[in-house]
């Protein structure tokens, strides 16, 4: 897969009206509210993912901000695009990250698969043989699996630095209100991203879970157990994505009505197949 292209397209930004002063310095007041390890409290997160969404209710037409993203930042979402979109365009990735932060909302056009739709695709071709099926599912789910580690330390570098800058708001003398709210809406964006992704390995997982019984029920084979495997560690992997966030924050992102239930333990999971 190519890289994508991280050229913004050149547009011409339209006039903004700013917030109310007052709604501004409440704002920066809540963020400098700390929970454990000096992180931002949970409550103070969802009142800061409220306040950007009616800060840029009028402000649809843009992408990501004019601002440059950090290495950090840049890299989140290049990873989050490969795990999240694959085969999307960039540049629809990017309009769709700024939705999600401003308007709690995916495109109408953006659609999740239903749970089925991997194993349908799985299984399009008649002549393929259960064991190559087998292999395909498990090539797939470790691939997942080995993406979500690396992420996971990216975004926790982002939102440390992201914890920084809300922070340093309340103390910096020079900003104008339109920096402070571009600020602000940066952390939104990357918060976004991030519960985008722990949504979608959930959703994966079920995917994953709804094919490999499935297959069995249809082609028992000792391959299934692989398959199996692969399953557990991604389940295993997905669980390093929740401490990150709030677990309501892909409901306030506009990713789902309510937050995915955390998957069982591992240790606890009940075997998918009978073993060989």
């Amino acid at each position: 897969m190519s890289a994508p292209d991280r050229r913004q397209p050149d547009r011409a930004r339209t006039a903004l009206r700013l917030a109310p002063a007052g709604a501004a310095l409440a704002l920066l007041a809540a963020c400098t509210q700390s929970g454990d390890f000096g992180r931002p409290r949970t409550g103070v997160w969802n009142g800061l993912i409220d306040t950007t969404g009616s800060f840029s209710t009028r402000d649809r037409g843009r992408l990501l901000l004019d601002s440059g993203l950090t290495d950090d930042e840049l890299t989140l979402r290049d990873r989050a695009w490969r795990f999240v979109a694959p085969a999307s365009n960039f540049t629809a990735f990017q309009d769709t990250v700024f939705g999600l932060a401003s308007a709690h909302a995916l495109p109408p056009t953006w659609r999740y698969e239903e749970v089925g739709a991997y194993y349908e695709a799985l299984t399009e071709e008649p002549s393929r043989s259960p064991v190559s099926r087998y292999r395909k599912l498990s090539d797939d789910v470790t691939a997942d699996a080995r993406l979500i580690p690396l992420f996971v330390a990216l975004a926790a570098r982002v939102i440390d630095a992201d914890a920084a800058r809300l922070r340093s708001l309340p103390f910096a003398k020079t900003l104008d209100d339109d920096a402070v709210r571009d600020a602000v809406q940066r952390v939104a964006e990357n918060r976004c991203l991030i519960a985008w992704v722990r949504f979608e390995a959930g959703l994966r997982l079920a995917r994953y879970r709804f094919a490999l019984e499935h297959l069995f029920a249809a082609a028992p084979a000792p391959e299934s157990v692989s398959a199996e495997r692969s399953i557990l560690m991604l389940a295993a992997r997905r669980n390093l994505l929740d401490p990150l966030l709030p677990p309501d924050a892909a409901a306030r992102c506009g990713l789902g009505p309510v937050p995915l239930p955390p998957p069982p333990p591992v240790a606890q999971a009940e075997p998918l197949v009978v073993k060989y």
